[in-house]
């Protein structure tokens, strides 16, 4: 199948003049829509407009060009099938080999903060996905080519043997339906957005990367970016040394991330198999890093490790002689960076990225067959709502470290027992089938780790079901509780805490995380 015939109508033009120069170059007879057209003239190459071929001009702003029989009955010819190349020859229709087709930026226009509906309206692409998906059903006689990454390649592939092979057209085809579904799918959404939970969700992911493995080095990988996302995991966030991340790293980078958006003061996070295992709270981030570190400094070996502020050369230092796995800050000095890189195998990423989640967003969970889809539990706690049950009501102090508990607590796997004081970390007991093992887990690691529990804070994700685990926790030193309440034994759960000179507070909701 030699190409001899291309047709050309792409909004991003980068890359259009090498292809359109070196098709041209190849003896290739080139046809565009009516902007494409006036770009690849401009080039100084032989191009014939559209509407030149339909007799007909554009049509209503642009909204109508390539939608006739010329271009599609091009587009659509079965070259194998009688019939199809005697109609051509009857209505004087020469076929396309090649249909070069990009889209009209939907996404990126809707999601535009205040952009005005008649503005998105008018970025929905009509005839450009009917020209792709046309060349896309008649790959086996045209090649659709809807990616500027393919033009390279396609140029040297035409230049060696004059046509695209199959199995490239059939690789092209897969690629058009996908960027067709994806288009739609943003467009579905948008139309859709007014319901939290539509009839039909849509969901579209673009590949950002392949990974090295997945979970465990058997398992393959990739890393995929919901279409249309205002901000994703990696988005603004650049890469300055270290091996390549992998399946594990982002995951815990995630939870990293999640836990860091609960507090605008210095603040350090170290993860471990998506938990925190330290967190410190400071005046100063080398504090922070310092508590976060002190916290639980054997879980903290080979984490991934999140900061809200600048990395200078002592707190670079301190890091280095860590195993890190992964450490992510919003900026780092010169020298601190180059301590960083002495140690090539820690993945060094700088975030440039400036925008918080939005309420509203969904969080998917893959269950057989489907998704579990919810909002996104994205909402910062504070002290509005919380209810004192028992006990002194708690000074500044206290109502701090409760509220730093409760929100780390959020991000711990359930059931999840946070226990703290002076805005640090002193045992997480996480992910386990019983409330009261995650008190014992949480308060013996505190034990030893030599960590003093008297005037300690605890937080609990859910309600306590009986008084056993703020017993344990008071009784180990802790001096008040927060937890969202809800149990048929709330009553006895206060009045234990309440007998034991302790203070227990309940918070508005419970943020279960499986």
């Amino acid at each position: 199948m030699p190409v001899r015939r291309a047709l050309i109508s792409v909004f991003d033009k980068t890359g259009l003049d090498r292809f359109a120069t070196g098709l041209a170059e190849l003896g290739v007879e080139l046809v565009a829509s009516g902007g494409t057209a006036a770009y690849i003239s401009e080039l100084g190459l032989s191009v014939t407009p559209v509407d030149a071929l339909t007799d007909v001009p554009e049509m209503l702003g642009g909204r109508v060009k390539t939608l006739h029989p010329r271009i599609h009955g091009a587009i659509l010819a079965r070259r194998d099938v009688r019939a199809d190349v005697d109609a051509l020859e009857e209505h004087g229709i020469e076929p396309f080999d090649l249909v070069c087709v990009n889209l009209y930026p939907f996404a990126q226009v809707a999601s535009r903060k205040d952009v005005r509906e008649e503005e998105a309206v008018e970025m929905i692409d009509i005839g450009g996905p009917a020209m792709l998906r046309a060349a896309a059903k008649n790959f086996e006689h045209v090649a659709p080519v809807c990616s500027i990454e393919r033009y390279d390649a396609l140029l040297l592939e035409i230049q060696a043997t004059g046509e695209v092979d199959a199995d490239t057209r059939r690789e092209l085809a897969a690629e058009a339906f996908a960027h067709t579904a994806a288009y739609e799918a943003s467009i579905a959404t948008w139309f859709g957005d007014r319901e939290t939970f539509p009839p039909k969700l849509i969901v579209a992911l673009e590949r950002q990367r392949e990974l090295p493995y997945g979970e465990n080095p058997h398992q393959r990988a990739a890393y995929y970016v919901e279409s249309g996302a205002r901000r994703d995991l990696l988005s603004r966030v650049e890469q300055l040394s270290g091996k390549e991340l992998s399946f594990n790293n982002l995951a815990d980078l995630d939870a990293a991330r999640g836990v860091l958006a609960e507090f605008e003061l210095p603040t350090c996070v170290v993860v471990k198999h998506g938990n925190p295992c330290g967190v410190g709270v400071a005046s100063a981030l080398e504090d922070a890093a310092a508590k976060a570190y002190a916290a639980d400094p054997v879980s903290a070996y080979g984490g991934v490790v999140a900061v809200n502020r600048r990395v200078d050369p002592p707190l670079a230092q301190r890091l280095a002689d860590e195993f890190v796995e992964v450490l992510i800050a919003p900026e780092y000095t010169a020298d601190a960076a180059e301590i960083l890189k002495q140690k090539p195998n820690t993945r060094i990423l700088e975030d440039r990225e400036r925008r918080r989640a939005t309420l509203g967003e969904r969080d998917f969970a893959r269950v057989i067959g489907g998704f579990l889809v919810q909002d996104s539990d994205a909402e910062v706690d504070d002290r509005e709502g919380m209810e004192v049950q028992a006990g002194e009501q708690p000074d500044e102090r206290l109502w701090g470290d409760l509220l730093f508990a409760w929100r780390i607590c959020k991000h711990v796997n359930s059931n999840a027992i946070v226990v703290a004081k002076e805005l640090q970390t002193l045992g997480v007991g996480a992910g386990q089938m019983s409330r009261v093992e995650s008190v014992k887990i949480a308060l013996d690691k505190a034990r030893e780790l030599g960590h003093a529990l008297e005037g300690a804070v605890l937080a609990s994700d859910a309600f306590f079901p009986f008084p056993d685990g703020p017993q344990l926790a008071l009784d180990a030193g802790v001096k008040a509780i927060v937890q969202p309440g809800g149990s048929k034994r709330d009553d006895e759960v206060v009045a234990a805490v309440a007998e034991a000179g302790g203070t227990i507070v309940f918070a508005p909701r419970r943020h279960f995380r499986h």
